[in-house]
């Protein structure tokens, strides 16, 4: 696990990783319309989703040293207000993208994958 880079920096990653994959995920649906495809992906990819997620995963599904940099992602003081999300939200979801950019970095593709899948079991499932 790649805890070495800062977590904004990580954040930043994982936020770019996470959407890629469930825009890809939404294409592999075969459904056609963007539009809805889009309106879909957002529930997976706003700041409540992934705090409800995080959430989640914090309680027995994360490694220790998973929990510790999702702790210092989410405590990272932020310089911006979020547009569209209360404050706790969007620290929760900046853990959950810290995660994701760090396993990404790290090349753990397994745990990558595993954390994914459990963060769209928890938002709410959909097919591949």
């Amino acid at each position: 696990m790649n805890t070495s880079i800062n977590t904004t920096a990580l954040a930043y990653i994982g936020d770019a990783v996470y959407e890629l994959e469930i825009r890809r995920r939404m294409i592999n649906t075969g459904r056609p319309n963007v539009d809805v495809l889009h309106k879909e992906a957002v529930n997976y990819v706003s700041s409540n989703g992934q705090a409800k997620a995080i959430k989640q995963m914090l309680k027995g599904f994360l490694t220790e040293e998973e929990i510790r940099l999702v702790k210092r992602a989410r405590n990272h003081k932020i310089t911006s207000k979020p547009k569209n999300a209360e404050i706790i939200n969007y620290k929760l979801a900046t853990g959950f993208e810290a995660l994701i950019g760090s396993l990404y970095l790290s090349e753990d593709t397994e745990r990558l994958n595993e954390c994914v899948n459990k963060a769209i079991e928890i938002i709410g499932g959909q097919n591949e």
